[in-house]
Order: C-alpha cells, then sequence, then structure tokens
C-alpha cells in the first residue's frame, strides 16, 4: 500500500508521498514522486499500484517525452494514459494469473506552456482521467481511508501552500498512526504558479515527530473542551436504568 497526495490550491500544488515500499515481509524505502521540468514545462506523477508496473510506465513515458512535445498538461496525461495501457496490454494477463490486480492509478499536477494555470488530475488504470479542481482540491491515490477528514474540515481553493502541506503533512500522520504499511520518510514537492519550477523535499520521522506529537496533544485538549451538556439527557437515562 501507498500514499500519495495531491492539492490543487490559486496559489499552487503540493505533492506529498511516503516511501515505503512492502513486498511479503520485507519493506523498502524508494521514491514515489517523479519529476520532469524544463523551460515552460514542470509536471510530477505519483503513482498507486505495483512498483514494477508503475516503473515501467514511467519508463516509456521518459522515453517519449525524448522525442514529443507537450504544450497543455492534459496532454501530457493522454500520453502517459497511453503508456499505462501499453504496460496493461504486456502485462495485465500474466500479473492476473499470477494473482496480482493492475491497478495503476495515477496523479499527475503541474503546468505547461500553453496552460493558463496549473494543473492536478487523476489517472485511473483504464487510462482514462478527471481533473481536480473547484470543489475538489486535493485527492489521495492508496491507503485513503484515514487522512480525508481534516482535509475535508481544513482546505479550500483559496488556502495557501503553507496550509496545505500542513494540512497535507497531518493527513498523512493519521494514515500512517492507523497503518503499518505507510510511513516516513515522505518526499513533497511543492509548484508556485505560473513559475514554471518545482522543488522537492524529504522529511525524515525526526524532522517532524515534534508536530506529530503537538498535533495529538492539541486533539486530546480540544476533546476534553467540548461541552458537555448535550450528553446529560443520554446519561441521566443510563443513570436511571442501571439503579
Amino acid at each position: 500500500m501507498t500514499y500519495c497526495l495531491g492539492i490543487k490550491v490559486k496559489e499552487g500544488l503540493l505533492a506529498l508521498a511516503d516511501t515505503r515500499i512492502t513486498s511479503g515481509t520485507d519493506t523498502t524505502v524508494k521514491k514515489k514522486i517523479s519529476i520532469e521540468q524544463k523551460d515552460g514545462f514542470s509536471l510530477f506523477i505519483m503513482t498507486s499500484g505495483l512498483r514494477s508496473t508503475r516503473d515501467k510506465a514511467i519508463v516509456y513515458f521518459y522515453e517519449l517525452l525524448e522525442t514529443k512535445e507537450f504544450n497543455k498538461l492534459y496532454k501530457a496525461v493522454n500520453a502517459f494514459g497511453e503508456q499505462v495501457k501499453r504496460v496493461a496490454a504486456e502485462d495485465k494477463a500474466s500479473l492476473e494469473k499470477a494473482g496480482f490486480n493492475f491497478d495503476l492509478n495515477t496523479i499527475i499536477g503541474g503546468q505547461l506552456k500553453d496552460d493558463d494555470e496549473h494543473k492536478l488530475f487523476l489517472l485511473y488504470p483504464e487510462g482514462n482521467w478527471v481533473e481536480l479542481g473547484q470543489g475538489a482540491p486535493y485527492v489521495i491515490i492508496g491507503n485513503s481511508g484515514h487522512g480525508k477528514a481534516i482535509l475535508n474540515r481544513t482546505l479550500t481553493e483559496d488556502s495557501d501552500l503553507k496550509l496545505a502541506l500542513k494540512a497535507g503533512f497531518l493527513s498523512f500522520d493519521s494514515t500512517r498512526v492507523s497503518s503499518n504499511n505507510v510511513d516516513f520518510p515522505i518526499d513533497i514537492a511543492l509548484y508556485k504558479k505560473d513559475s514554471f519550477h518545482l522543488v522537492e523535499q524529504r522529511y525524515e520521522k525526526k524532522d517532524l515527530e515534534a508536530i506529530s506529537t503537538l498535533w495529538a496533544e492539541e486533539l486530546k485538549a480540544a476533546l476534553e473542551n467540548i461541552p458537555e451538556d448535550w450528553m446529560d439527557v443520554a446519561f441521566n437515562k443510563l443513570e436511571k436504568e442501571t439503579t
């Protein structure tokens, strides 16, 4: 399993991914954010699913970029989708025969020279995609069940990138403490609108452990400060029926 998060706000884009790779009883650390940038061309790619299919699709796509140029991000997303379908045609039958699902979901974000703004896409294993926009400022692939609450409660398209990163980290942290197949280190990529430049940063557990502890303490304090008078009717009934 994996945890990959893409966030789009008016200010720019955030990509966040854990680095844990699990194979049987073995765990390794591998980068899950791939970046390509040059003049008028900045994009990142994150995937969930079998590492072998991911690596093959990435290699095919980068090979394509050596001979073909794209002026809008959706065209690059279409091209990557074609590589995903190519890998499926080559490997899907043998993978399924061996008991593995072909489940390569992909987040692609960035901005190309003729895009009017930065874009964020979710690409499905079948090669079709949706663009994330107003009302949907983020997308998660992989282990998505634990980290959505804080994003839903805090993020809007008007959030700045610092808030996006704080919420994104806490979303990852909620997933990490609830699942043993998502863990540090985490990689992030930041993109500012119209800059055509992505920056990357890796965070180890020691870098953010204090933030994780602080968040846990703040949650406990907030819970203790929730008014309790609304509970009286239920506990009064409980007291009457048990005495």
